[in-house]
């Protein structure tokens, strides 16, 4: 369901606005679902904890965001 959220589009607009929502969803229905990339190494979750952890103690919560 498509909804004029603001404004007063002409037929036209709307009409013109339709055709390119439903040509999208002609090319994704077309496109193989097997064919989608992996996911690139900057978003693998192993990036984000590859670091180990610092020990408890005194300033702790300062070593988790900056290293050394």
């Amino acid at each position: 369901m498509i909804k004029v959220v603001r404004g007063n589009p002409t037929r036209e607009e709307l009409a013109a606005a339709l055709a390119v929502v439903r040509a999208r969803a002609a090319a994704m229905a077309d496109s193989p679902s097997d064919a989608a990339e992996p996911p690139a190494e900057w978003s693998a979750p192993t990036r984000i904890a590859r670091h180990r952890l610092p020990e408890p103690g005194p300033r702790a919560w300062a070593r988790t965001y900056w290293p050394g």
